[in-house]
């Protein structure tokens, strides 16, 4: 007697691990846009169920309140990498080639719309939810700050840059590209591609300036504040 194909034993007994992570991908992509569209009062386990066709008990067998579900599902599209191919791509050879690609991907994610709408939508519940919004920035900027900081201890090995204090360099490098968009994108402004492009390119150049070893120079790249008092006094 011949077995049964695997996709027909699914459908009778449990769900394969593939089955179980395309229903976790449809929840959480439902949730979200579902709390998008109605806020956080306006949302409902019931909606949440309907929206991604599966029945409350299925939903409540994962997530055993709405405040859970909302935490969940927000901290996991915050930290998406559909949008941060560029990000992954391999990086060009030259530090300014590749702090460009790195702030052209910090660009996109900052002005996107959907991500715009989520920290808005974190923003207006930080009193409710404070474990969700003190995680909320975090888990967005990590991923890249962790990308520059990578970039800045390579080309620092190679002698090439003294930055110091990587992290401190990377997040200063990050909103130097992404805080301003972020912040003029959740009013609903958004400047040109072009007029955005010239900022990046400025906001290399300065960074750059700030960082790069010059040649027969006692201190290459900025002085650490200690060393600049000293020399003032």
């Amino acid at each position: 007697m011949e077995s049964k194909p695997s996709s027909e034993r699914s459908r009778a007994g449990r769900p394969t691990s593939e089955e179980a992570a395309q229903l976790t991908e449809r929840l959480r992509r439902a949730a979200v846009d579902t709390f998008l569209q109605y806020g956080y009062d306006g949302t409902t386990m019931e909606a949440v169920a309907q929206a991604a066709g599966i029945t409350k008990s299925t939903l409540y067998a994962r997530y055993a309140d709405k405040r859970t579900l909302f935490v969940a599902v927000s901290a996991w599209a915050l930290t998406r990498q559909e949008r941060d191919g560029r990000v992954l791509e391999p990086l060009p050879d030259d530090l300014a080639g590749s702090l460009t690609v790195i702030a052209r991907s910090i660009l996109a994610r900052s002005v996107d719309p959907d991500i715009v709408r989520l920290s808005r939508m974190a923003i207006a519940e930080s009193e409710r939810f404070p474990e969700f919004a003190a995680s909320s920035q975090a888990v967005t900027w990590s991923p890249r700050i962790q990308v520059i900081m990578d970039l800045l201890d390579r080309h620092e090995r190679a002698g090439t840059v003294a930055v110091g204090d990587l992290e401190i360099a990377a997040e200063q490098f990050f909103a130097m590209v992404g805080a301003m968009p972020a912040w003029l994108a959740a009013y609903g402004i958004y400047r040109t591609p072009e007029v955005e492009e010239q900022h990046i390119q400025h906001a290399v150049r300065l960074f750059l300036n700030g960082v790069l070893v010059r040649e027969g120079a006692d201190h290459p790249g900025p002085l650490p504040a200690e060393d600049r008092t000293s020399r003032e006094g």
